[in-house]
């Protein structure tokens, strides 16, 4: 009977504990992608993996990752020309060449994540995949109906949110649940720095088309990525409530855009967020990218009996620590983590131990829901109301509906005005979208 009720259904293949080889794909071969097939690469003491077929929309990052990895990872690189595929339907052409049961890396912009989570589910293949995974309410239910689906079959699923994966992190995590700091009453993250990545663009130039140029400048397009907010401070967010072992229920928040010049993008420079949780506790994220401004890049946590350093730098940087009373002095330290292990090589390895063990393994919905968490405060900022989580996430508007259709020939979701300019946040005049 058991037989007989399992005909039919495509479920993994269990890796035995080192002895199997994994394969890899990879959907999205810029920075981000790269470095995640290295980190999984470096997983060789778990078993052998190697990489075979690679996917992008751009030839150039596909030939650059190609060398990159196969200089570094000669023995363990293996995709000939024809499993090298330009296209947006290259996504579906890389995964054919896995079985049930290897791994698919999904690295292009978030506004594909969810056409390529739904195919590697289909292929019965496990999958990591970059963070955010979503910028509004559609996509967002999409996504946690198909981590539903993922779990039923038995996937392992990875979220690039390192911050997890950091040993020192763990361990103040830990030190908070337990108490060391008290009840927490408010939390404060920083992203403020000058310009970087693709956020502040210039007009399009004609070439390559409108569509494939958005896509390569993806930071300065909501429908591509949430924008500079969702994609930058989507860490500190994410690891801060983990603190809290929460999901704020509402935020307010403001911005603007400054010295703008020529730029066409659609972000502000600045941001300053509140979430409140559902028992008033606060949460502060305030991101800056703005050339001769005071630099701040960490994250901290405020107890009823103390504090704690959180991200000591960057978005997951060490030593975690904690604190007598709310000043950081050296004299009212009561811990300072010791562990330098990379929490992007820790994540991999976590991943491929659950899915070497066969053990439950699936971020995604904690992806979705810090996703969604994300794009709560940017919404809050753009419009200047307060919203609340579940007014996003059953929220109808959609940033780019049909994007599984698209084609090289597609046109833009977002079209540039005479003037080559594109919508900007309107807060208090543009109140709902």
């Amino acid at each position: 009977m058991a037989a007989s009720a399992l005909a039919g259904v495509a479920m993994p293949h269990v890796h035995a504990a080192g002895s199997d080889m994994v394969q890899l794909a990879i959907v999205g071969c810029g920075g981000r992608g790269t470095g995640a097939v290295a980190n999984a690469l470096g997983t060789t003491n778990l078993g052998p993996i190697k990489l075979v077929a690679m996917a992008d929309v751009f030839e150039n990052k596909l030939s650059g990752s190609y060398g990159s990895l196969s200089k570094k990872f000669a023995d363990q690189v293996e995709v000939p020309d024809d499993r090298k595929y330009i296209g947006f339907d290259g996504y579906q052409h890389a995964m054919d060449h896995l079985k049930a049961g290897d791994v698919v890396i999904l690295t292009t912009p978030l506004a594909f994540r969810w056409v390529h989570f739904k195919q590697a589910i289909a292929k019965g293949l496990h999958v990591f995949m970059e963070k955010p995974l979503t910028a509004d309410g559609p996509t967002s239910r999409r996504m946690l109906e198909l981590a539903e689906q993922a779990s039923a079959k038995n996937l392992k699923v990875g979220v690039g949110l390192m911050s997890r994966h950091s040993r020192a992190m763990q361990e103040v995590h830990q030190r908070i649940q337990d108490g060391e700091i008290g009840d927490i009453i408010n939390m404060r993250g920083y992203r403020m720095h000058g310009p970087v990545g693709s956020a502040f663009s210039e007009k399009w130039p004609g070439t390559p088309s409108e569509l494939l140029w958005q896509i390569s400048r993806f930071h300065s397009f909501l429908w591509a990525s949430g924008g500079c907010y969702s994609d930058f401070y989507i860490h500190h967010i994410d690891h801060l409530c983990w603190m809290k072992n929460a999901w704020p229920v509402k935020a307010q928040g403001l911005g603007g855009r400054h010295y703008r010049d020529n730029k066409v993008d659609q972000n502000f420079d600045s941001y300053s967020v509140e979430y409140t949780f559902a028992d008033g506790s606060k949460m502060y994220m305030d991101g800056r990218c703005m050339n001769g401004c005071n630099s701040i890049y960490s994250s901290y946590a405020h107890g009823s009996k103390g504090m704690a350093i959180i991200a000591k730098a960057n978005d997951a940087g060490f030593p975690s620590s904690t604190y007598k009373g709310q000043n950081p002095d050296r004299a009212n330290q009561i811990w300072t983590s010791t562990d330098t292990t990379n929490p992007y090589d820790n994540e991999w390895a976590d991943l491929m131990t659950a899915i070497r063990n066969d053990k439950p393994y699936n971020e995604a919905p904690r992806g979705v829901q810090a996703s969604l968490t994300t794009s709560l405060g940017r919404l809050a900022a753009h419009t200047g109301q307060e919203w609340t989580y579940d007014d996003l996430l059953n929220s109808e508007t959609e940033f780019a509906p049909g994007i599984d259709k698209l084609t090289m020939d597609s046109p833009a979701f977002l079209a540039a005005d005479a003037e080559g300019k594109y919508p900007v946040p309107m807060p208090g005049i543009c109140t709902k979208t």
